[in-house]
């Protein structure tokens, strides 16, 4: 592969390990509208909130609907148990500052809230659920990004795990690797059963 100018990381399953605070929250909020915790988060895995709650809970509020999530969430971001994923702090520090960012379906503020609790290290540029009017899948995450980065996206390197964020950065026109998972998603350009493993071949990526 040849060289790249930028690395572009998913958040949650890709750097830090909050699956089971994902599926906590969501089977809470779930419960609350007295609905099925797996069936909810099935839907939460491949949308962003305001698209599961049309999903879900076509005729509740959806104010209401994001108000009680985002009370859960915060909740969890001060109290939850997670961990940085082994080699995520010393990946992302050895990386050139202005050479990477985040691109999340989550919320800043909570990126910002779990990286201070695990030690991991913030980029200058972090895209989040309210930077896009699209989330992923769609190409607009990632191409927001290299936007703002003044990049092409053949310039960029997109580390991920979950498919709608590997189809994102495809969409995007980006190479893409995955990480933490078993198998490798069949579309993805490489893949690692941990990030760990792939630390090294990031950083030589960058060059």
């Amino acid at each position: 592969m040849t060289g790249k100018d930028f690395v572009l990381f998913d958040v949650d399953g890709t750097l830090m390990d909050a699956v089971a605070n994902q599926r906590r929250v969501w089977h809470e909020w779930a419960a609350r509208y007295g609905l099925d915790g797996d069936e909810v988060y099935a839907v939460a895995l491949r949308t962003r909130p305001v698209e599961t709650f049309a999903a879900v809970a076509p005729g509740a509020d959806p104010d209401e609907c994001l108000a009680l999530l985002n009370a859960l969430e915060d909740e969890d971001v001060r109290t939850g148990t997670y961990a940085a994923f082994e080699g995520a702090v010393e990946l992302l520090t050895a990386l050139p500052a202005d050479r990477w960012a985040l691109v999340t379906s989550n919320y800043e503020h909570r990126v910002r809230g779990r990286f201070e609790r695990t030690g991991l290290p913030m980029p200058a540029l972090v895209i989040d659920a309210a930077s896009v009017a699209e989330g992923k899948p769609s190409p607009v995450p990632y191409l927001t990004a290299a936007e703002k980065l003044g990049a092409d996206p053949a310039e960029c390197l997109v580390i991920e795990d979950a498919p709608s964020g590997v189809r994102s950065g495809l969409a995007a026109g980006m190479t893409v690797w995955t990480v933490n998972t078993p198998a490798a998603h069949p579309d993805a350009h490489r893949h690692f059963p941990t990030l760990a493993e792939a630390a090294p071949h990031v950083l030589a990526a960058l060059g």
